[in-house]
């Protein structure tokens, strides 16, 4: 509990110690637990604390690193100047040489964002919500343009640090957040769409050449007074979110693509977006796997992206038979469908009107309570 996993800028999975410096906060964000009006038990680490907590954690080899975030105190630029202080302690004092993780502070001043990224290796700032109207109605304190400020301020400061490779001289600036930075979006707090949400990460990363979006399912925050059973946040729709990202960024896919079928703008909580996609889309399937492009072959719903360049490679030296396909990919039940071998051929399954029913998960008794 409290260790979270990242990935470092060369494709390590790294554990962390996630933590918040205090859980106190000025502001009153209504998807927020720790808001100011709430009335969660409040705690606090100073500087030195979270610098042993990290320390002793990384001396005995549970963590690799720090990822470090905080409530509002006092001000951005005092709670900002407290952050900072916890890197340089690790950098400076300690030469602590793991992973560090800041959730920076749009409004803190820009220095101390600055300062931030050189301690760091990534930087993340929260856009919080899809759209400006959101933000307005859930975080009043919060500005869309405050927050898109400071993401292009971190932007242009990884660029100006960034060596030219031109430049011969021994002289190379200062690394600056080096793993890029990455921001997080609330799902399910306001009435945005999947579509709106997609739409607004693509414009993200386009923007701020951001590395992630993180997408946090909302809970209706509730009254701990009061006995009201527990609502269970929409995980379904978050992990939804996550593979259709997975298709922009890496498959090739639009977003005009993932929801042209879509008539209410949100995605298919019972099966992937790329199978629903590839179900909307039967006349360009099967696919040969191998005779098809590459583009071709990672539309193939249950096809990765290592699966589809072993297939590549594979097909070199032979013409591949379904139970090499299965070999590479350690699973068909799904690609099975959409695609055609030297011995396979999915014939009239492809069309088969409950095809889609093979694959959403089985219908559940409700229960009367």
């Amino acid at each position: 509990m409290g260790i979270c996993h990242s990935y470092a800028p060369d494709g390590r999975c790294i554990s962390l110690l996630k933590i918040l410096m205090t859980n106190f906060c000025i502001y009153d964000c209504r998807y927020c637990v720790n808001r100011v009006s709430s009335n969660v038990e409040r705690a606090r680490f100073s500087v030195d604390e979270v610098v042993k907590l990290t320390l002793d954690f990384y001396k005995r080899n549970y963590i690799e690193g720090l990822f470090l975030s905080s409530g509002i105190i006092r001000s951005s630029d005092y709670t900002m100047e407290q952050m900072v202080e916890i890197a340089r302690k690790l950098r400076e004092d300690h030469k602590f040489k793991g992973y560090i993780h800041l959730k920076t502070i749009p409004e803190a001043d820009p220095l101390l964002i600055k300062q931030a990224g050189l301690l760091s290796d990534r930087l993340s700032i929260n856009i919080e919500l899809p759209t400006e109207a959101a933000l307005q109605s859930y975080a009043p304190e919060k500005s869309t343009l405050t927050i898109k400020t400071a993401m292009a301020g971190v932007r242009q400061s990884i660029e100006d640090h960034r060596p030219d490779k031109k430049e011969r001289s021994n002289h190379r600036p200062p690394k600056f957040s080096p793993a890029g930075q990455s921001t997080q979006m609330i799902v399910g707090a306001d009435a945005s769409t999947d579509a709106d949400i997609m739409t607004s990460s693509t414009s993200l990363y386009s923007s701020y050449k951001l590395k992630r979006v993180y997408y946090s399912a909302f809970s209706p925050i509730q009254d701990a007074s009061k006995d009201l059973p527990l609502v269970k946040p929409p995980l379904m729709r978050e992990h939804r979110l996550y593979q259709a990202d997975w298709l922009l960024r890496f498959y090739g896919f639009e977003t005009s693509e993932i929801f042209e079928d879509r008539k209410n703008g949100m995605l298919d909580l019972d099966i992937d977006p790329k199978l629903s996609w590839a179900l909307t889309h039967r006349a360009g399937f099967p696919v040969d796997v191998n005779r098809a492009t590459k583009e071709q072959l990672v539309r193939v719903p249950g096809l990765g992206l290592k699966s589809v360049e072993r297939i590549l490679r594979a097909r070199r030296q032979t013409r591949l038979r379904l139970a090499d396909v299965k070999t590479i990919a350690r699973s068909i039940k799904i690609s099975k469908a959409f695609i055609e071998t030297s011995d396979w051929t999915p014939g009239s399954l492809l069309d088969s009107p409950s095809l889609r029913q093979a694959f959403a998960p089985a219908p559940e008794q409700l229960l009367l309570l």
